[in-house]
């Protein structure tokens, strides 16, 4: 198996996992727990049209704020108070969206700091040789938020091969780009382990601090916690759903 870290569009045709920590991953796995299915979409005039056809609830942000008219803004601590009776929601980001329109993978997993070890087993439950996280970052620069959550998915990823005796870090194919974690995603691993510096940091980041500063401090609170939850995104045919492990 192999298990590497790529920005923005990933190479692997086999499962990728999409990471946008501030926000986007987040709202999403939080809105599977009032919705059946989430209809991501790049523009805000195509979800409009959509949540009309599906009458569906309609979430979405640019540049963090909430898009005016809009149900929702694309926040995690409004999806965990949602109380209305839609089973389906439309949902525009300005950077998580656009990443997930572009993966090429059979199979497209929704992971974050939130649901990093049960990303990492739903992921090596499907995985057939190939687990590429793909990190979302912000404006199209990186973020480093993406990267430590990335790192937290990847360590459980590691830990989960280990178990299957998938992955052996004593033997020499574990350090062959073919097989085993690359050198970039092992570094994310090394980056993620410090869980007091990486919440820190992660408020602290360019995106962290944007968003404290639009009066979404919250979010970003809620975003920066590891493993609150076992929800887990899987994206098919235009839609998200729940993970269902069999």
């Amino acid at each position: 198996m192999k298990v590497s870290l790529s920005f923005e569009k990933g190479s692997s045709k086999d499962l990728s996992i999409m990471v946008d920590a501030l926000r986007a991953s987040s709202t999403i796995i939080f809105a599977l727990e009032k919705f059946k299915e989430i209809y991501p979409v790049y523009t805000p005039e195509e979800a409009i049209e959509i949540a009309k056809e599906k009458d569906a609830a309609l979430a979405g942000e640019r540049t963090g704020r909430t898009i005016e008219e809009f149900e929702l803004g694309n926040s995690p601590r409004e999806m965990k108070e949602y109380d209305g009776k839609k089973d389906s929601l439309v949902l525009t980001t300005t950077n998580g969206v656009r990443v997930l329109e572009n993966m090429e993978s059979d199979i497209v997993l929704i992971g974050s700091f939130v649901n990093a070890k049960a990303c990492a087993k739903a992921a090596c439950e499907l995985a057939k040789e190939h687990i590429e996280i793909v990190m979302g970052g912000f404006n199209r620069t990186f973020a480093i938020e993406d990267f430590l959550a990335a790192g937290e998915i990847i360590y459980w990823i590691q830990e989960e091969l280990e178990n299957q005796k998938k992955l052996d870090i004593d033997d020499i194919d574990y350090y062959k780009e073919e097989t085993g974690i690359t050198e970039h995603a092992n570094s994310a691993i090394l980056a993620s382990r410090d869980k007091e510096k990486v919440e820190k940091v992660s408020i602290k980041s360019k995106s962290g601090r944007r968003l404290a500063y639009l009066g979404y401090e919250d979010d970003v609170l809620l975003c920066v916690k590891s493993n609150i939850t076992e929800n887990v995104g899987i994206y098919k045919d235009g839609k998200i759903t729940l993970y269902k492990s069999n």
